[in-house]
C-alpha cells in the first residue's frame, strides 16, 4: 500500500487542510510504535529523528518546524520496519555505533525539557549542541564502536570509581593524545568537567554574608552589599536533573509498604509517616510527591584538630525510594555546603526548605542548631523538655533520674543505692504540638548573624524561654508543628559514646572511665555506697575496687575474646588489631568522647523507632564524609560524581555502581550434578577426606534422597 507523503512538502502548513490531514494520518500510523513511556523519534526539521518526544509534541514540532525533507522511508514510525538498514534513510548519529548509550542519556535529558516546553522553542536545545557534536563524532577515524562523548564519559566514570586524582587524569589524556594523535578527545579534566555540566547536572553557588546575616539570593541577588550589615556578595550558577530509571523507584513507597502492622522495613510503615498522610491527604494522594530527610553535620576538612575550622554539608535523602536504595551514596543529594571557618551555630536558619520534609537526622550538637532547643544545661533533653531529670555533680551535670520511667510498683524505685532516696515521681510529661508552640511564642526573636551590631551578641535565655534559643525556620513549613518526629536522635553517635563510656569503665581506662575520683566524691556527698568512698592510706589517696570494673584476670579474658570474635563481612572492622599484644587493654576502638546526656537519650530511642521505622534509615552513618579539601573542591567533586552516576545507569559493558559484583561475590560453584551439593561460596584450602560413623552417614543419605529433585523420578 502506497502512503501519500506529498503533504510533507507543503510549505503553507498553517492554513493547509491537506497538511493537517496528512499529519493526523502520520500520527495514527506512528501511535502503535511509541515506547513504554509514550515517546517516539521526532522527524521535524529541528530534531531530525535525534530526539524522542510524545505524540503531542511531535504534532507541535512538525507543524512549527516542518517535516524532514530527506526522511523518505518512515522506518521509525511504522513503515517498512525491516528496512532499517536502507542506505537512503538518514540515520541519527551517522558514523557512530547504533547502540551508543549516550544517545539514550541525551534523549532523557532533552525529553524533560520537552515535557515542560510543549512548544519547543528554538533556543531550548542550544545548550546541548556541544554534546550532540561529541555524540556524532567518531573517537578515532574508522572506529564506530565509540563516540567521542561515550568514551569520555566512561573514562570519567573510571576516574570517579577508582578515585583518580585530577592530575593523573590529565596525564592519562596527554598520553592518549600522544599515542593516538587523531583521537577526538578533550585536552584536560577541566574541559571534561565543563562538558558534564552541560547536561544540566550542575550546582548552585550562592554566597552568604560572612556574618551569616543573609543569602545573596532572590531579591538580594543583584545587591552589592549585605542588606543587614553592608558586606559584599558573590555569584550564581544553574541546577540539576534526574533520569527515567529513578522515576519508577520513586513510587516504591506506595506499593512496597508492609501489609503487616507488626512489620517495619521502611519509614512508610512508621507512625509518623501515617500520621502525616492522615493530616495531609491531598499530599498523600499523589504518589509522586517527595518525602525528604535532611542531615547536617559539621567536620574539619583538614584532618587536623589543631586547626579551628568547621564546614557544614547539608545532605538530603529521598524516602520515596526502596529501603535498600534510599541511604546509598548515589541517592544522597548535597543540597547546601555552609563554608567555614566558623560553625553556623544558631545561624543555621539562613537557608530555607521548599519541600515536604519528614525529619532531620543529626548528631546532638547539630540537632541543637537546627531545632533551636539548646544542647546544654539542666533541661537539655529535647523530649523530656522542661521535665528533664537532672542534677549537678562535681564538674558537670548528670542525668540519672531514670527510675521515673519504671512502673510505680517496681522494686528499684525504693532502692536507696541509686541516689540515697526512693523514687516517687511519675515519668516526664509528654508535650504536645500545642504545648511546644505555646513555649515558642514566649521566645524572644533574635537576629541571625555574628556581626556585633546585628545579632552577634550572645544573650542569656529567660526563665520563661526554658532551653529555647530560637524558633527554628522549619516552623515556617505549614505542617512542621504537627509532625510527631521532627529531629531524630542519632543512634550512631549515641551508641559510640555509650560504648566508649561503658568499655572505658569496665576496663578501668584512666582516660575514658566514668569511675573517676570526682565520681567517688559524689557518692560521699550523697551519702551512699560507703564501700566505694575514697580513703587515705598514709600519704596516698586510695580508691576501692568496684564490682562494675574488671579485675586484671577478667580484662585479659575479655581482650582474648575480642581478638577471636569474627563478624560477617562489612559489619565491623578487624577488632583484633585494636587489642594490645599483652591482652591487657583495648586501644583506639572509639575516640575519647563522652556526653552524659547520651545515656539518658537511650530511653527515647524505642519510641522514635515506632514513629520513624528502621533505625538504619535514620542515623548518620550514610552521611558521614571525609574530605581533604574545603568548599569549592567538595562541590565540584560532588557534581562530577553525580553526573557520572547518572550516565552510568545506561552502561552495561563496563562496571558501574549499579552492576558491580559484591566485594566477596562467590557465586554458585557446581561440584556435583545434584542440586543439594551446589556450593554458595568458594571453597578454601585443600580438600581432605573425612570418615563418619554409620548413623551420621545414614542421616546424610536420607537428607540427600529427600532433597534432590534430580532423583525423584527414580524413587517412584
Amino acid at each position: 500500500m502506497t502512503i501519500d507523503k506529498s503533504w510533507t512538502q507543503n510549505r503553507k502548513r498553517s492554513n493547509s487542510v491537506v497538511f493537517w490531514q496528512g499529519l493526523q494520518s502520520f500520527l495514527q500510523m506512528a501511535k502503535p510504535h511509541v515506547n513504554d513511556r509514550g515517546f517516539i523519534r521526532c522527524p521535524c526539521n529541528r530534531c531530525i529523528n535525534s530526539a524522542q518526544h510524545q505524540l503531542e509534541v511531535l504534532e507541535t514540532h512538525i507543524h512549527r518546524f516542518g517535516f524532514m525533507s530527506d526522511y523518505n522511508e518512515w522506518i521509525y514510525h511504522g513503515e517498512n520496519v525491516n528496512a532499517a538498514s536502507s542506505s537512503n534513510v538518514p540515520q541519527p548519529n551517522s558514523g557512530v555505533h547504533d547502540r551508543d548509550e549516550m544517545f539514550e542519556v541525551l534523549e532523557d535529558i532533552i525529553s524533560n525539557d520537552a515535557e515542560v516546553d510543549q512548544l519547543g522553542s528554538q533556543s531550548s536545545n542550544v545548550q546541548y549542541d556541544d554534546l550532540f557534536t561529541a555524540l556524532n563524532s567518531e573517537l578515532y577515524p574508522g572506529v564506530s564502536s565509540f563516540s567521542s562523548l561515550n568514551f569520555l564519559v566512561k573514562l570519567m566514570h573510571l576516574k570517579v570509581m577508582n578515585k583518580w586524582t585530577n592530575k593523573s587524569f590529565d596525564e592519562l589524556l596527554k598520553l592518549l593524545k600522544l599515542a593516538f594523535p587523531k583521537m577526538d578527545l578533550v585536552e584536560s579534566h577541566y574541559e571534561a568537567k565543563r562538558l558534564m555540566t552541560k547536561m544540566g547536572l550542575g550546582y548552585q553557588s550562592i554566597h552568604v554574608c560572612k556574618n551569616d546575616c543573609a543569602l545573596f539570593w532572590n531579591e538580594n541577588s543583584m545587591s552589592e552589599t549585605c542588606p543587614v550589615c553592608s558586606e559584599s556578595r558573590w555569584k550564581m550558577q544553574e541546577g540539576r536533573r534526574t533520569g527515567k530509571n529513578t522515576a519508577k523507584l520513586m513510587r516504591w513507597h506506595r506499593a512496597g509498604k508492609s501489609t503487616d502492622d507488626n512489620v517495619m522495613r521502611h519509614p512508610v510503615d512508621g507512625r509518623a509517616w501515617k500520621d502525616f498522610d492522615r493530616k495531609h491527604p491531598e499530599f498523600a494522594d499523589d504518589v509522586r510527591n517527595v518525602r525528604l530527610g535532611l542531615a547536617a553535620d559539621g567536620f574539619n576538612p583538614f584532618n587536623n584538630m589543631s586547626i579551628s575550622y568547621s564546614m557544614w554539608p547539608v545532605v538530603l535523602t529521598t524516602y520515596n525510594l526502596p529501603p535498600w536504595l534510599c541511604m546509598k551514596p548515589e541517592y544522597l543529594m548535597l543540597s547546601l555546603l555552609i563554608p567555614g571557618p566558623q560553625s553556623p551555630g544558631k545561624d543555621m536558619d539562613v537557608f530555607k526548605m521548599r519541600a515536604a520534609l519528614l525529619w532531620t537526622v543529626n548528631d546532638f550538637p547539630a540537632r541543637s542548631s537546627l531545632s533551636g532547643w539548646s544542647g546544654q544545661g539542666y533541661k537539655v533533653c529535647p523530649t523530656c523538655n522542661e521535665d528533664t531529670p537532672s542534677m549537678r555533680v562535681i564538674g558537670k551535670t548528670a542525668y540519672f533520674g531514670h527510675r521515673r520511667f519504671l512502673p510505680s510498683t517496681h522494686r528499684w524505685r525504693s532502692n536507696l543505692d541509686f541516689d540515697g532516696r526512693t523514687e516517687r515521681k511519675r515519668p516526664p510529661c509528654r508535650f504536645s504540638s500545642v504545648d511546644i508552640m505555646d513555649q515558642l511564642r514566649r521566645v524572644k526573636t533574635s537576629i541571625s548573624g555574628k556581626h556585633p551590631n546585628y545579632g552577634g551578641v550572645k544573650r542569656k535565655c529567660g526563665d520563661d524561654e526554658l532551653n529555647w534559643r530560637k524558633k527554628s525556620i522549619f516552623y515556617e513549613l505549614p505542617y512542621w508543628a504537627e509532625i510527631e518526629l521532627k529531629h531524630n536522635l542519632d543512634v550512631m553517635h549515641i551508641e559510640k559514646n555509650i560504648c566508649d563510656s561503658l568499655l572505658g569503665t569496665l576496663m578501668g581506662d584512666p582516660h575514658k572511665s566514668k569511675d573517676t575520683d570526682n565520681a567517688r566524691r559524689d557518692l560521699q556527698h550523697l551519702g551512699i555506697r560507703s564501700e566505694l568512698h575514697l580513703y587515705e592510706d598514709g600519704n596516698k589517696l586510695m580508691k576501692p575496687a568496684a564490682e562494675y570494673t574488671f579485675s586484671e584476670a577478667n580484662r585479659r579474658k575479655f581482650c582474648r575474646f575480642v581478638r577471636l570474635v569474627k563478624f560477617s563481612d562489612g559489619f565491623a572492622g578487624n577488632l583484633s588489631k585494636n587489642v594490645a599484644h599483652n591482652d591487657s587493654r583495648i586501644v583506639g576502638i572509639f575516640p575519647p568522647a563522652f556526653f552524659d546526656i547520651m545515656i539518658h537519650l537511650v530511653l527515647h530511642l524505642p519510641e522514635e523507632a515506632i514513629l520513624g521505622g528502621p533505625v538504619y534509615m535514620r542515623w548518620m552513618y550514610p552521611f558521614e564524609r571525609n574530605a581533604a579539601k574545603p568548599e569549592g573542591s567538595i562541590s565540584e567533586g560532588y557534581v562530577v560524581d553525580e553526573a557520572l552516576t547518572f550516565c552510568s545507569r545506561y552502561f552495561d559493558d563496563i562496571e558501574t555502581r549499579f552492576n558491580r559484583p559484591d566485594r566477596n561475590d562467590d557465586g554458585i560453584h557446581r561440584t556435583s550434578r545434584l542440586f543439594v551439593f551446589e556450593s554458595q561460596c568458594k571453597p578454601m584450602g585443600k580438600q581432605s577426606q573425612v570418615y563418619v560413623e554409620k548413623n551420621v552417614r545414614d542421616r546424610a543419605e536420607f537428607y540427600i534422597l529427600n532433597n534432590s529433585p534430580e532423583i525423584e523420578t527414580y524413587l517412584k
